[in-house]
């Protein structure tokens, strides 16, 4: 009899989600919730490639967001729904269903592409000077965007509710939820299988040290663009979602406030940790929605618990290790062997 694997623990928590919500058995606040929670886990651990595992410190995750989170929802808009702007819709509202995997993934592509603004610089440059580099990129993005007066400029952007809608027209589900379900074990799935790889041991190398790692025949420049590339893929792909959660995006979303929320959950999950990214993500998405009461007050409470986490654990809640080096009687639960009679 085999074991439960993570793939299929997955899979289950994630149909009971989506029958919770499709049976209104969990409101429209909590599937919100559910949902940023997944798209937190994606820019965390996109992001934790390039600080945790590479060792780079960049600070300008969000600018790859917004690249992804622009192109998907423009793609979709000027596809399958009618607007002011665009006009008729090119396609049937009804492929929707279908092809939104490809406009969210042509986001991620274009994201990627904006990472080489990051990967090319740095070949030359560490450290302070690269998370420059990152945040003058942000902002780059971010002035771009706003200067576009055809996709709204400052004013933001709309139309993505009815690209949802005409999904759930066809068949009625969450798709939001679904595609963030989707996305999530597809990010984790393919992180784990690219730091457990030749090249992801490259990128560790170039962390511990660059110079022995080009010594030991490491193409370095190689390696920093795949895992840029990635990495500003992956954060689109999370942007694309957020877009379609909210139904409205706007530049002012995707400042360097932004980036540095996703900085802190790398840094509070731990460096080089998937596991760690994943909870960083689930415990900051929802401490921050426990204190939204408190409003301008919870952005004095949440600091000083993260001050007080780096002063008595500066390593973060895993470190560099996974959940299953802490807890090793998890690895039973998450096991393709045979159980012996």
């Amino acid at each position: 009899m085999r074991r439960f694997t993570s793939a299929a623990s997955y899979s289950l928590l994630c149909i009971l989600l989506i029958a919770a919500a499709h049976g209104d058995w969990i409101n429209a606040y909590i599937q919100i919730v559910i949902m940023f929670i997944g798209i937190n886990i994606i820019l965390s651990s996109s992001l934790n490639l390039i600080n945790g595992y590479m060792g780079e410190f960049s600070v300008g995750h969000a600018g790859f967001m917004a690249v992804g989170a622009y192109i998907t929802s423009v793609l979709n808009v000027w596809l399958f729904t009618s607007s002011q702007v665009f006009g008729p819709a090119l396609l049937s509202p009804s492929s929707a269903i279908l092809l939104f995997p490809v406009t969210l993934l042509a986001g991620g592509v274009g994201a990627a592409l904006a990472g080489l603004l990051v990967a090319v610089p740095s070949f030359r440059t560490r450290g302070d000077y690269l998370a420059i580099i990152t945040l003058a990129v942000n902002y780059i993005v971010k002035s771009s965007i706003e200067n576009m007066q055809v996709i709204g400029g400052a004013r933001g952007f709309m139309g993505m509710r009815g690209v949802v809608n005409s999904m759930q027209d066809v068949v009625n589900l969450p798709w939001t939820l679904v595609w963030v379900c989707t996305c999530v074990g597809a990010t984790i799935w393919i992180l784990y299988r690219f730091v457990n790889s030749t090249y992801g041991k490259g990128i560790i190398a170039i962390r511990d040290d660059e110079i022995a790692a080009e010594i030991m025949s490491v193409d370095t420049q190689r390696m920093k663009m795949i895992a840029f590339m990635l990495s500003s893929g992956l954060a689109g792909i999370a942007g694309g979602l957020f877009a379609h959660v909210l139904g409205y995006i706007n530049p002012g979303t995707f400042t360097i406030m932004k980036s540095t929320e996703v900085l802190v959950m790398v840094y509070l999950g731990g460096m080089g940790s998937l596991s760690g990214s994943v909870i960083s993500a689930i415990g900051l998405t929802l401490i921050l929605e426990l204190f939204r009461p408190l409003q301008v007050a919870k952005w004095v409470i949440v600091p000083l618990l993260l001050i007080l986490l780096m002063l008595f654990r500066p390593e973060g809640i895993l470190g560099n290790r996974e959940l299953t080096d802490v807890f090793p009687r998890l690895r039973r639960w998450f096991s393709l062997q045979e159980r012996q009679p």
